[in-house]
């Protein structure tokens, strides 16, 4: 089965200005070129025609780079929405809480998606986590995706490569298929 035969969605995940300040988020991000790997994957969906929905992070803290105020709430250039691409702007973790996504992806029929954005850990895990529990065929593809170093309850530092692969396995095979966007571009 290919992706394009099923009408398979792509949502673009919080791909943010903000997220350009690293040491902001933890430092050391992994994965370094998961934006243009979006963007190549936006772009084979594009010329497909199919689906795409654009989130947005919202973040309620004034102080947040994610912000609605600040420069860093804008997505990036390279993945910014056509006219015709739904943006859906959310305020929490998943992109299906507080917004019209899932009635929106049911209003078109859609049961299979594609998960690609920031960060790996956050938002890219818990929207995933959703939209597998609320029966979507979901796709994660773990080199368009990324996220940066975590310090642990007790001060030690857990790098932005392992918190990425644990997520990864985390979510693999029980909320979604991960592969890479190679492997991506075999099936679509």
């Amino acid at each position: 089965m290919k992706l394009r035969e099923v009408n398979a969605a792509l949502l673009l995940v919080d791909i943010q200005k903000g997220f350009e300040n690293e040491e902001y988020w933890g430092g050391n991000r992994n994965n370094k070129d998961a934006e243009q790997k979006c963007a190549l994957i936006l772009e084979q969906w594009r010329t497909l025609n199919l689906p795409v929905f654009h989130i947005q992070h919202s973040s309620q803290n004034p102080n947040s780079l994610l912000h609605k105020s600040h420069p860093g709430f804008e997505l990036k250039d390279e993945v910014k929405p056509l006219v015709n691409e739904p943006l859906i702007v959310k305020d929490v973790n998943s992109a299906f809480i507080g917004t019209d996504l899932k009635e929106q992806l049911d209003q078109k029929g859609i049961k299979n998606i594609v998960i690609v954005g920031l960060t790996t850990n956050h938002c890219i895990s818990t929207t995933t986590r959703m939209a597998g529990n609320l029966g979507f065929n979901t796709i994660l593809i773990g080199d368009a995706t990324a996220t940066f170093d975590r310090k642990g309850i007790n001060g030690e530092t857990f790098s932005a490569e392992m918190i990425h692969q644990t997520t990864l396995a985390n979510l693999h095979e029980e909320f979604a298929t991960v592969m890479t966007m190679e492997k991506l571009f075999e099936i679509v």
